[in-house]
């Protein structure tokens, strides 16, 4: 909203009549300024309620400024202008300009004249600015769906590229036409619930613990006895959540094959921490299974892992380990963290 520091701005160089306007207002207390010459008053319009200015003011000064001012007024604005004549003379015709905007006013005047006059135009005023605001609401709006648009447009792009190499990954490391509908199917789903994550979130970003339930729920494995997650709760921004949650669901769904959550006696420890090297946050991000079957590095590079030590670490600048301990897979990630935000602890 308009700041109205200068309240009623009063332009009268002659006689008393700038002073009494002033004390008549003031008494009533609407905040006055008195400006010396029309050059003043201009500089101050753009903060002003009104003008109570006097003919001779106007007639007696350049009006280029002046005019050059009103005629450029944004459309929500029409500053009310009071203007001080003398009784029973016509408006001078070089103030025609003012037509539109003026109430006018003949001296000697009356208190109550001047007063109701100025409220008058304070009220009209008032409703100016309110016009303003919801004009300034609605460009936000429009400036919101535009990123929007922009936004869903790029994050369009880059899940079909996603959804594209993660048909040629998973058709390439499947055995059956079973399990490649199998797999695919669930790596989409794991898509779309982030997806759907984002768009519900004002801010579109996803919660950390919250791509780490979705993809865990399935499995049955969100029992206290069984997962440990500790850590500061981030909200991962589109371009690191996507492919963060896609990394999730690979070691999820690879560890209720063939590691910790296969067995009923695994357990999987989770946690995470914020760090701030030299003013970059950074996530430190820790997965560890234990008590599983005896695991062994795979043979060839199926699309986890591809996706974990490639994928991540490329598209989010990620640092990754991964380690197939016999007790357990270990999975390491240091995760530089952009225009994320960071809530009480998980």
């Amino acid at each position: 909203m308009m700041s109205a520091d200068n309240g009623v701005l009063i332009l009268a160089p002659l006689g008393r009549d700038a002073k009494i306007a002033a004390s008549i207002l003031t008494a009533k207390g609407i905040a006055t300024r008195i400006c010396g010459d029309l050059q003043e008053a201009v500089s101050l319009l753009d903060t002003a309620q009104c003008l109570v200015v006097a003919e001779e003011a106007l007639t007696h000064s350049d009006r280029k400024l002046f005019a050059a001012w009103i005629d450029g007024q944004p459309a929500w604005s029409d500053l009310p202008i009071v203007l001080l004549t003398m009784r029973e003379t016509e408006l001078d015709d070089r103030l025609r300009f003012l037509d539109h905007y003026v109430i006018v006013l003949e001296r000697p005047l009356l208190a109550s004249s001047l007063l109701n006059s100025v409220r008058s135009a304070l009220r009209a005023r008032a409703r100016q600015l309110e016009v303003k605001s919801l004009l300034e609401q609605q460009e936000e709006v429009a400036q919101r769906q535009r990123l929007l648009i922009r936004e869903l447009h790029h994050r369009v792009k880059n899940t079909l590229a996603n959804v594209r190499a993660m048909m040629g990954a998973t058709a390439r490391s499947s055995e059956s036409i079973d399990h490649l509908v199998r797999d695919f199917s669930s790596r989409l789903v794991s898509l779309a619930e982030t997806h759907s994550m984002l768009t519900d979130d004002y801010w579109q970003t996803a919660l950390l613990h919250k791509l780490l339930e979705t993809e865990l729920r399935p499995y049955g494995t969100l029992e206290p006895s069984r997962i440990s997650m500790q850590g500061p709760d981030v909200s991962l921004v589109a371009d690191l959540a996507i492919p963060i949650g896609m990394a999730f669901h690979e070691l999820a769904s690879n560890s209720s094959k063939y590691g910790a959550l296969s067995k009923p006696e695994g357990r999987l420890e989770i946690r995470w921490s914020v760090d701030l090297p030299a003013g970059a946050r950074k996530l430190d991000f820790f997965w560890r299974e234990r008590d599983g079957p005896k695991i062994e590095p795979p043979e060839r590079r199926g699309f986890g892992t591809t996706l974990l030590e490639k994928v991540v670490a490329v598209q989010c600048q990620a640092e990754i380990d991964l380690k197939y301990h016999p007790d357990g897979l270990q999975f390491a990630m240091t995760l530089p963290l952009r225009n994320t935000r960071l809530v009480p602890p998980y």
